[in-house]
This record gives structure tokens, C-alpha cells and sequence, in this order.
């Protein structure tokens, strides 16, 4: 564990709504150890040298490559980063699995090899499997040399993972359990080893269990995917297939929390390996950007191009500084608990779902946005597989349906929020009702006369949250229990939520940076925070509007839409300029530099 993450105070998940926090009390890049640049460099270096080369080579379905390719990255640590080390692992902490996640992220296709090997597939066993299964099956799965998959979705169960029709039921002599099912989009599927696979013990009772591959496991044909062509992925039929009880993960009948926590860490990790994704589909459009001419002039002069390029920075720089901070948060509850109970360490990410939800939507919608901007700035050659833009569109897609859709993980965001606040955990509902008399009271506050660095912005967030609360508030007041089955409330108010909480994030940041090297140096972190905060304002602004105007009427929804309009008061800030300045950074150095 970091000397970083043992210093840093703990928060409540979603607190950040309710609380204000300084720029030294959230975690960011800057923060990184030497250890972790290391980690970081390691992991790029492998990426770049041994991968990305062999892009085409994956893409051909050699799965002999890929094993050999996946027992390397072993070798250097990429699997068990943040394994115990009694199980084969370095015993790292979070962050290192996060900054590990970015780098792989430079290849979509062995990151998604890496996301089942590393992740989803190996963290239940960590977490839930009995010792001997651990003993027994960990270390293969760190050191690479056996390949593991999970299990979960089914054709008639996708995002409701609890309809699922595969059945366990328990051998007459107790010593083993017999499945039967289908499982649907296993990554990994076509060579896996092992699987983590859920079923329902006789019929009812959603369990998980480690699998082995054997006769009645069968694996289906290779899907004909859009993108990440260089993975596998295959559905799986279960006949009659047996695994010992000691292969049993957790109890029986608790398969629910084990899957969803884990996707918890999934959705962390995936936002990591879009920010390195994010990364490497800007390199690639600043270098064509200054190597493209038209009119005589290399087309990264232009005015639009520059506007393209700096917003594709905005949004890497502002996804890198919420996955960050959010490991942070994990981090700093990790280290006030008994560094060995892997129960303590899963709660405390657990505490932070909601952000984990938040890191999700933002970051596979900020790495979409990249990649079809990347496809313009190329124009016709972006169309053209010959060049990189093509596959940078196509295996970025996947993301917003990875881990749980992004309309799932909307509607989770406010509703794990509720979930604290109804059981006392969060401060949320007085919070909401003070903010309610605030609404109804003649004098509100508005911008006062601060002039230090990024008052505005500041001053704005703390009025967004406001509104966050404002739109949650008045749901929770009309829909009270039947809240669950708004989901067009619940998105709009889960799009406020997460455009706070990064707003919130850059500004803090940005405060941080300058602090430490002073505002001139920091200039480029300035302006991407004031042109985020300036572009979140109107997006929170529009959102409240919508979602406000669904849930009320006459009188009341002109009061509220009078405190929205106090709330969002803003002037507007030179954003053309800005982002000219942003780009021009990467144009004279021909490469991301943020």
C-alpha cells in the first residue's frame, strides 16, 4: 500500500454530492510513486513492443499467439498486480491495477483478453473461492498458464443476469455439483481453461462456481463481432458438466453479490483502459492532423481541426482524473481495514458503486467521442481499414455495453445513491429538503466577488450539485418507492450527477496542478477545466430542464425552474481560444502531452 493512499482521509461513496472537498484531499496522477511510473512504463513499453505489432496476427484468431502473448505479460506482472502475493500475485495496490488497466487499454482486443484473465474472471475466485481453490487455481491463472472466462450473461438474460435459466443441482453422494445451460458472450470462451459460471441450484438459487473444461463443456463457434476481433468470444453449453463442491464460490443462493461486486471492479478497470485507449487515438489524429496537407497547409492549422483535437484532450484528461480520483477513494478504504481480509477490500470498493458507475458511462462515451472524431480528423482514410482510425471506431463501441449497458449503470447511479440515503448511510434526503427551503426562500445565494484561481467554476459545481440534488429531491418526493421504474428520471438525474462529480474532479485537480508548479505552468490544465466547466454547465442546465418538466407543473415547476435558472448562472467563457491553446500544445510537440 502506498504512503498516498494511507494519508488520504475516507469519504463516503457519494458524498461528493453533499460535501466540499480541497484539491489535496483527492488523488490524482501526480500523486503516482515512483513504483507506479514504473509499473506504467513497463506495461506501455510490453504494449507497444510486443502487442500493437501483432494487432493483425490477433485478428486472425491465433489463440496459440494470444496464450503466449498473455503468459508474457504475466511475466511481467500485468495479471496479478493486485493479487495477494500467498496467491501467486505482486500484491499491489489498486491504483497499480488501474494504471496496468490504462496501458492495456492501448490494445482494445488484448485488453478485453486481459479484462477476463485478470479481472472478472479471476477476482471472484480471489475473493469468494474456498482456500483450496484458490491454492489451486490462482497462481496458474496469474502466471498465465491456465486461461479463465466468466460466465454470466445468457440469450434470454442480458442485463437482468437473475432470469437466468442454466440450473446446478447437487450430486445424491454431496460431493459435487452437475450443470446444464447456455451461456452467451464469454470472452475468452474459445480457449478458456476455467470459467466462473452462475446458475441456479435446483432451479431457484443463483450461484457461482469455477468450472474446469471437460467433456459436456463445449465451446460455441467465434462470434462475428464488430470490433475486438482480435479477442474470442463464444457462447458455452453446459451438459451435465461436474465441478467438486469445494469449486463452489461463496454460498449458495448469494451469486448476485458476487457478480455485481465484481463488475463494481470491472467498471473501474474498463474507464482505466479507455483513458489508455483515449490516449493513443489522439497521438495517432495529432501526428496525421500535422503530416496531412490541404490548401497548401498541414490541416492541424485549421480552426475546426484544432477544436476536434482539444476536445478529445478534454475528455481524456478529465476521464484519467475521475478514474483516479475514484481509485483513491477505494484506496483510502482499503487501508483503514486489515490489509489480508479481501472481504474488507471488496466492501470498499463496493462503497464506492456509484462512482465505479459514473467512471463507466463517462469514460466509454468519452472514448466513443474520441474514436469518431478520430475518423473525421482522418476523413475518407479513416474509413479505410488500412489505417488506424477504422479499428479505433469499431473496438471502441463494445465499452458502452460492456460491465452492464450504460442505461443500467445511469439508473444505478442515483438509485445506489437512494440506497444509502434511505438506510442512513448518506446525508442525502436533509441535505435534499435544506436545498428545498432554499428553493422556496426569497433570498438565494449567487456569485460573490472571489477572485482567486477558478472561483467561478468552483462557485458553479457547488450550485451544480444543487441542482443535482433539486431534480433527485423532487423525484424521490413524487415517485417515493415506485422511483426504480422512472428510468427517464433516473438518467436525467444520473447525467447531472456524473457531470458534477468530473467537473468537480478537473477543477480540483487543476487547482492542485497550479498549487504545485504554479498557475503559468498550469495554464493548459486551466483552460480544460474552464471549457469542460463551461460546456457542463449548459448540459446540466438542459438536463435539469427535461427532467424537472416530467415531474412537475404550474406553479411548482415554475419555482423550480426559477431556481434553476439562479442556479446555472453563468458567463459563458471564450471557449474558441481555449481550446486553440490546448491544441496548439500537442501540434508543436506532435504527440498527447496532457
Amino acid at each position: 500500500m502506498s504512503a498516498v493512499a494511507e494519508e488520504r482521509k475516507i469519504f463516503k461513496g457519494g458524498s461528493f454530492l453533499i460535501e466540499e472537498r480541497t484539491p489535496e484531499e483527492i488523488f490524482t496522477p501526480e500523486d503516482f510513486t515512483d513504483e507506479h511510473r514504473m509499473i506504467a512504463e513497463a506495461t506501455r513499453e510490453f504494449m507497444d513492443n510486443e502487442v500493437l505489432p501483432r494487432t493483425d496476427d490477433l485478428e486472425k484468431k491465433d489463440w496459440n499467439l494470444l496464450r503466449s502473448m498473455v503468459r508474457h505479460a504475466a511475466e511481467i506482472g500485468v495479471i496479478g498486480a493486485s493479487i495477494p502475493e500467498e496467491y501467486g500475485g505482486l500484491g499491489l495496490d489498486q491504483t497499480s491495477g488501474a494504471i496496468v488497466g490504462e496501458m492495456t487499454g492501448r490494445s482494445a482486443s488484448f485488453a478485453t483478453t486481459l479484462g477476463a484473465q485478470g479481472g472478472i474472471g479471476l477476482l471472484p475466485i480471489v475473493y469468494f473461492g474456498t482456500e483450496e481453490a484458490k491454492q489451486k487455481y490462482v497462481p496458474k491463472i496469474c502466471s498465465g498458464e491456465m486461461i479463465t472466462a466468466y460466465a454470466l450473461t445468457e440469450s434470454g438474460s442480458g442485463s437482468d443476469a437473475m432470469a437466468a435459466k442454466a440450473t446446478a443441482r447437487l450430486s445424491t453422494d454431496g460431493t459435487h455439483y452437475i450443470l446444464n445451460g447456455e451461456k452467451m458472450w464469454i470472452t475468452n470462451g474459445g480457449f478458456a481453461d476455467v470459467f466462473v459460471v452462475f446458475a441456479k441450484v435446483d432451479g431457484d438459487k443463483f450461484t457461482g462456481f469455477i468450472i474446469e473444461r471437460q467433456d459436456g463443456l463445449t465451446s460455441g463457434a467465434e462470434e462475428h463481432k464488430m470490433g475486438i476481433k482480435g479477442s474470442s468470444t463464444t457462447a458455452l453449453v453446459l451438459s451435465d458438466v461436474k465441478t467438486p463442491v469445494s469449486n463452489l464460490l461463496g454460498e449458495v443462493g448469494k451469486g448476485a453479490k458476487i457478480a455485481f461486486n465484481i463488475l463494481n471492479v470491472g467498471r473501474f478497470k474498463l474507464g482505466a483502459m479507455c483513458v489508455g485507449g483515449m490516449k493513443l487515438m489522439i497521438q495517432e489524429s495529432v501526428r496525421y492532423a500535422n503530416e496531412r496537407h490541404q490548401f497548401g497547409r498541414p490541416i492541424s492549422s485549421f480552426g475546426a481541426i484544432k477544436r476536434k483535437l482539444a476536445e478529445m484532450a478534454i475528455r481524456a484528461w478529465v476521464g484519467e482524473t475521475i478514474v483516479y480520483r475514484t481509485m483513491g477513494l477505494i484506496e483510502a478504504g482499503i487501508s483503514s481495514g486489515d490489509s489480508h481480509d479481501l472481504n474488507a477490500k471488496l466492501r470498499a470498493i463496493e462503497e464506492y458503486a456509484a462512482e465505479c458507475s459514473i467512471i463507466k458511462v463517462a469514460l466509454s462515451e468519452g472514448a466513443d467521442f474520441v474514436a469518431d472524431e478520430m475518423v473525421q480528423i482522418y476523413g475518407g482514410y479513416g474509413y479505410s481499414a488500412d489505417y488506424p482510425a477504422e479499428r479505433a471506431y469499431r473496438d471502441s463501441r463494445i465499452n458502452r455495453i460492456f460491465e452492464g449497458t450504460n442505461e443500467i449503470n445511469r439508473m444505478l447511479i442515483p438509485g445506489r445513491l437512494m440506497k444509502s440515503a434511505l438506510s442512513g448511510q448518506l446525508a442525502l434526503l436533509p441535505a435534499a429538503q435544506a436545498l428545498m427551503d432554499e428553493v422556496l426562500s426569497p433570498q438565494m445565494s449567487g456569485f460573490d466577488d472571489d477572485d482567486s484561481l477558478l472561483a467561478a467554476e468552483t462557485k458553479a459545481v457547488q450550485n451544480a450539485k444543487k441542482v443535482a440534488l433539486m431534480t433527485l429531491g423532487t423525484a424521490a418526493q413524487k415517485y417515493m418507492m415506485a422511483l426504480a421504474e422512472q428510468q427517464e428520471i433516473l438518467i436525467g438525474v444520473a447525467d447531472i450527477i456524473t457531470d458534477v462529480y468530473a467537473m468537480e474532479s478537473a477543477i480540483l485537480r487543476a487547482k492542485k496542478i497550479a498549487a504545485a508548479q504554479g498557475e503559468e505552468q498550469a495554464a493548459r490544465y486551466i483552460d480544460m477545466t474552464r471549457v469542460f466547466s463551461n460546456d457542463a454547465i449548459e448540459r446540466i442546465e438542459a438536463s435539469a430542464k427535461n427532467t424537472l418538466a416530467a415531474m412537475s407543473e404550474g406553479d411548482e415547476l415554475r419555482t423550480l425552474l426559477a431556481a434553476l435558472r439562479r442556479f446555472t448562472k453563468w458567463t459563458p467563457v471564450n471557449t474558441v481560444a481555449a481550446r486553440q491553446r490546448i491544441a496548439d500544445v500537442m501540434i508543436q510537440a506532435n504527440k498527447y502531452t496532457y
